[in-house]
């Protein structure tokens, strides 16, 4: 795995960590900031080819 994709999925990761964090307090702003991000993360991936199904080693 190279490394754009390695951070992309790692980006990707955290992204979903803090939006499931933001749900489980409540924080609706940053839980829209988050799946702002996650929906461009996930668009920059599929442009470059990136299967978001794959695990970060």
């Amino acid at each position: 795995m190279d490394a754009f994709t390695t951070g992309i999925l790692q980006r990707i990761h955290t992204a979903e960590s803090d939006l499931r964090r933001a749900r489980e307090t409540g924080d609706e702003f940053l839980a829209d900031v988050e799946e702002s991000e996650l929906d461009d993360l996930r668009r920059l991936a599929a442009e470059h080819g990136v299967d978001v199904r794959q695990k970060v080693a």
